[in-house]
């Protein structure tokens, strides 16, 4: 397909807020320029783990990435890796965890926090390592890496719904609100995005739960959003994607060889 693709991931947003929360997102679905599907995270619904699984298409059972705490490099193929390989430009704005599976571990601020280093999966890089980053800075950090470096594939990794949820659980305004402020981030870029000619997906890792945390088999846990946009899309009701098929799917938009599954009902 030759498509350039953004994939942003909202952590630790549940399918439900996503639903009722981000009127900016939904203006697109109810317009039928955008499709919302629900997904349903792999085990456990932890953060690193599911990163993984997202950007290599590897559930966690397999990766061997089965909690927070295993700081290494990933031994499997990402889609930063799959990019690189076919001479496409790759940059992320991320939680310095992505940069620690695919770059370098373990994470040395002072070394890795800005990269830019042609030969590494994630050639352009702004990781930061506070969960409570400004989720505003970090929209521009991946705008200023498009501008800057215009890649073929941007991740774009916020943490300010987790970090809500975290503090004060799912059913409170403070995890609601914090989506409702990503939606108005994205307000600020979506349109720019598209009409650049990227293919957007906007999903998350995992939910959250009224614990304030999130590791089991709860819907609120489990169930994530997938809005996605652009010409490429099939806007298919019908499709059932899996978030271990994300990977696959987005190094199909990019036209890159992978053997990775993919949601085809997804694509037109």
């Amino acid at each position: 397909m030759n498509h350039n693709v953004i994939l942003v991931i909202l952590d630790g947003l549940n399918h439900q807020v996503a639903h009722h929360a981000m009127g900016h997102l939904h203006a697109y679905v109810e317009a039928d320029r955008a499709a919302l599907y629900r997904l349903e995270c792999e085990l456990p619904a932890l953060s690193r783990p599911l990163y993984e699984c997202i950007l290599t298409g590897v559930p966690p059972i397999d990766s061997g990435i089965v909690h927070n705490n295993v700081t290494r490099l990933s031994t499997q193929r990402s889609i930063f890796h799959y990019a690189r390989d076919a001479g496409l430009n790759t940059a992320a704005a991320a939680y310095h965890w992505v940069s620690e599976l695919y770059n370098r571990s373990p994470f040395e601020p002072l070394r890795d926090r800005h990269t830019h280093a042609p030969k590494l999966p994630i050639q352009h890089g702004l990781f930061y390592y506070a969960d409570h980053y400004p989720d505003s800075h970090l929209f521009a950090d991946a705008e200023y890496l498009r501008r800057k470096h215009a890649p073929n594939f941007l991740l774009v990794h916020p943490m300010n719904i987790d970090d809500a949820g975290h503090k004060h659980g799912l059913d409170s305004s403070q995890y609601r609100n914090s989506a409702r402020s990503a939606d108005i981030l994205l307000a600020d870029y979506l349109s720019t995005w598209l009409q650049d000619g990227y293919q957007v997906l906007i999903t998350a890792d995992h939910g959250m739960n009224n614990d304030r945390s999130h590791n089991g088999v709860l819907a609120e846990e489990r169930e994530v959003p997938l809005f996605v946009f652009g010409d490429a899309f099939s806007l298919d009701p019908a499709a059932k994607p899996l978030q271990t098929e994300l990977c696959g799917t987005v190094c199909e938009l990019l036209g890159i060889p992978h053997d990775k599954p993919v949601c085809r009902e997804l694509l037109s």
